[in-house]
């Protein structure tokens, strides 16, 4: 796996998630408590022995540039390759946002032509799960195709009019791509990870590009998997993984993460999920708290109700306030007497004495970052 480097593509449509999304990209967005979600990506890719790894960011690239850092978190900060940071830059071809896969790979030619490594993995952040990318590697170099592609059978993938889909024959060949169906046809969704050889990605990237072309699926893979110019295998993955496309299943994700059976099909013990280090004091626990069925990470101070929630690092919960069915973001203050539920705050956020908030469990009111209520 040192012969693979792999290439995140972090700029994907960040309106999905809202508030949630205004000051961040959707691959640093807080997940279970201490995490953000470019660090299963990452972290996968690490486990699996990759050692270079090119993050390629668009807009509200801050937050996630803070949380990379250098790379320490990952062991991706050593003399050769290691963790690298790609934002988008003005030239007279790049306008500094890109519009697909394709434009952001043709952007960053210079990072993979340099690169010593000869195959190349290419994931996207708004899938969340935990892979093992050896097996998937070992399965492409078996098969001799040109790309692999991941995808998973999980129904609960599955969206109307949006996501890629696959249709595999009995060999493994992908026959056909779908891209945003209103009715998805296939039961293959891909998860936007595929492996190819770096000068046949090159060879591609410069080709789409001279066509006028945006994304790499989308305009060059279907049409070359239709046509058979290319042969393009399927990898099934078959492990949990949740996508991160809606406010709704956002929340959904942390709260399954309550449930210790799908907690552990994640975070496995032989694939360890890695983050940027927090120095905290464990979480305290007043005289009268009281906390039921939920995460609490460390730093957090508890004097009042907590319920089926998940905490994230140093939230204050007073004296007879009550929080059910919560995702509430680090340092978040809830003052006396608040009642929330099915709520979703964002960091540093305040709610004052005695507020109620109660949203629907089918659509949780979300709190934006540094506001008070």
């Amino acid at each position: 796996m040192k012969n693979v480097m792999g290439v995140i593509y972090t700029g994907e449509k960040d309106s999905f998630l809202r508030e949630l999304t205004l000051l961040r990209a959707i691959a640093a967005v807080p997940v279970a408590g201490r995490y953000r979600v470019i660090d299963f990506i990452v972290s996968g890719m690490v486990n699996s022995g990759m050692r270079n790894v090119g993050v390629i960011m668009q807009k509200n690239y801050h937050s996630l540039m803070d949380h990379l850092g250098s790379g320490k978190e990952w062991d991706l900060h050593g003399k050769n390759d290691g963790l690298y940071i790609l934002p988008p830059f003005l030239t007279r071809d790049n306008v500094g946002v890109y519009s697909g896969s394709l434009d952001a790979l043709h952007s960053n030619m210079n990072y993979l032509k340099r690169s010593r490594q000869e195959y190349v993995l290419i994931a996207n952040s708004l899938i969340l799960f935990n892979p093992n990318y050896q097996d998937m590697f070992a399965r492409y170099m078996e098969s001799g195709c040109d790309v692999m592609m991941m995808y998973t059978k999980n129904p609960d993938m599955q969206r109307p009019e949006y996501g890629c889909y696959l249709d595999v024959d009995e060999n493994g060949v992908v026959t056909d791509i779908e891209i945003d169906p209103t009715k998805p046809r296939y039961e293959n969704t891909g998860m936007d990870v595929l492996i190819m050889r770096k000068d046949l990605l090159i060879d591609l990237v410069d080709r789409g590009a001279s066509h006028g072309y945006h994304e790499l699926v989308r305009d060059v893979l279907q049409r070359m998997t239709r046509d058979a110019a290319l042969t393009v295998h399927g990898y099934e993955y078959k492990d949990v993984c949740f996508r991160m496309d809606s406010v709704q299943s956002y929340f959904k994700f942390n709260l399954a993460m309550l449930d210790s059976k799908t907690r552990h099909e994640l975070f496995k013990d032989d694939r360890p999920v890695y983050t940027k280090v927090r120095d905290e004091m464990p979480a305290r626990y007043m005289d009268e708290a009281k906390i039921v069925n939920s995460m609490v990470a460390d730093g957090c101070i508890i004097n009042g109700t907590v319920e089926h929630s998940v905490l994230f690092r140093g939230v204050k919960i007073a004296k007879g306030a009550s929080v059910k069915n919560c995702i509430i973001m680090q340092d978040c203050v809830i003052e006396e007497g608040v009642h929330l539920e099915n709520c979703i705050l964002d960091k540093q956020a305040r709610i004052k004495r005695n507020g109620n908030l109660i949203g629907p469990s089918a659509y949780p009111i979300v709190i934006s970052k540094n506001m008070t209520i």
